[in-house]
């Protein structure tokens, strides 16, 4: 549990956002792991989201008091297409300290987490205390919709990787999972 958390928010909170551009083959593979993912029952307190490309509305409801938020993506690290990787955002060793402009148009996980300090200034907002990105190798981002054979194949493998880290007791999907899928939410 964290300290500090604002008001209204309890302590311990998790997001668990998917991010990507469906239009794009693999780059899909967030968007897809989240879908996949709300089968499942999740512990209370887990909060299952499908950002698809509003990278804005990810930085600024990552300053919504989570202890930990999740980012599954399609991140290109070299490896075999299809490769799930697990990397700590949080890590300074990791971490990009760069000035990034805002541009709502390109919004990617690290211009996110590099504006997270400047989003939050002056507010009572504060970054969660853990970023991790569960993240796949893509094999095709070139238009197209559908992900690439091992892509496809390594969103099971993500998701039980997710269920893990969440604590949940249930690797099987249920009925209704408490997946929110904001493309098909009135806008506010």
């Amino acid at each position: 549990m964290t300290a500090g958390a604002p008001a209204g928010k309890p302590p311990g909170k998790t997001l668990i956002a998917g991010v990507g551009n469906i239009f794009l083959g693999d780059d899909g593979f967030g968007v897809e792991a989240v879908r996949r993912l709300g089968e499942h029952e999740l512990p209370e307190g887990v909060e299952v989201v499908d950002i698809g490309v509003r990278g804005v509305h990810l930085a600024y409801q990552m300053l919504d008091g989570y202890h930990t938020v999740l980012l599954v993506d399609a991140t290109a690290r070299g490896e075999e297409p299809g490769t799930v990787h697990l990397l700590d955002a949080t890590d300074p060793a990791t971490a990009r300290p760069q000035a990034t402009a805002l541009d709502g148009h390109h919004m990617t996980p690290d211009t996110v987490l590099a504006l997270l300090d400047t989003l939050s200034a002056g507010t009572e907002s504060r970054r969660p205390d853990r970023v991790l990105v569960v993240g796949c190798e893509p094999a095709d981002v070139a238009e197209g919709i559908g992900l690439s054979e091992p892509v496809a194949a390594a969103v099971d493998e993500a998701v039980g990787l997710i269920l893990q880290l969440v604590g949940a007791a249930e690797p099987t999907p249920s009925a209704a999972g408490p997946h929110t899928s904001e493309r098909n939410s009135p806008s506010c």
